[in-house]
């Protein structure tokens, strides 16, 4: 217990604010897509649609490299669906192509029916519709077992995204302060951009739980708020 002062009452630290954890819904609009060196082969290919090679086209890339976010624009474009690759089963294989355009995300994910997958591939170029199909990597590594699916996805053509350069990860960090309305100083986007996991999604990850404690704790965000955010988040990459 403090001693007694003469200065008046100890200074309290302001009560906290209850925060509501309402994350925001991904934003793939065109407009919310940004351009780098490390999408812009990717970007540019799917800009060309419908002038492809193929009426299949394989998006690779690590999770948060921005593939999905693509596959949407694409999808909006060319008035596709988008489906997970669990959902393409056999019965449902002619309504799916029925739009003309289809993005199957997370093929690499499994277990997928993989006679389904074959059928839905043949079908789309006998009746000249477009595929779009996300993967972490090349379907070799994605476990299956039909030799016939595992050709076509080969010869299929396929551009990569790669992980996010500086330029373009601090430039996703600022556009989502600013989507959710938060002022912040240049350091603490140097910050995060320099310490998180090199992700687009682990960016969304930090500025949404940056914007929740803030709103906790009544105050601005300031560097050392992100830097105890980053340990938190990699505590077994610290020192």
């Amino acid at each position: 217990m403090r001693e007694p002062s003469d200065r008046g009452p100890p200074r309290r630290d302001p009560p906290k604010q209850l925060a509501f954890d309402l994350p925001l819904d991904p934003r793939y609009g065109r407009e919310d897509f940004l351009v780098s060196p490390s999408n812009e082969r990717a970007y540019a290919l799917v800009e060309r649609w419908p002038d492809w090679p193929d009426t299949v086209l394989r998006l690779e890339g690590p999770p948060g490299s921005g593939k999905s976010h693509l596959a949407s624009i694409w999808a909006t474009d060319a008035r596709g669906w988008t489906v997970d690759a669990r959902e393409v089963r056999g019965e449902r294989v002619p309504h799916l192509i029925s739009a003309g355009a289809l993005v199957i995300e997370d093929a690499d994910r499994g277990p997928i029916d993989e006679a389904a997958l074959f059928h839905l591939l043949n079908l789309a170029r006998e009746r000249k519709a477009s595929v779009v199909v996300t993967g972490s990597g090349p379907p070799d590594r994605w476990g299956l077992r039909t030799p016939d699916l595992l050709s076509r996805l080969r010869l299929a053509p396929a551009v990569a995204l790669d992980p996010p350069d500086d330029a373009l990860l601090k430039a996703v960090l600022v556009k989502l302060f600013v989507d959710r309305q938060l002022v912040v100083d240049t350091t603490v986007v140097d910050t995060l951009a320099l310490r998180i996991e090199r992700s687009l999604a682990r960016a969304a990850e930090a500025v949404a739980a940056l914007d929740k404690e803030a709103l906790s704790r009544g105050r601005r965000i300031t560097r050392a708020m992100a830097n105890d955010l980053v340990a938190r988040l990699s505590p077994d990459e610290e020192g």
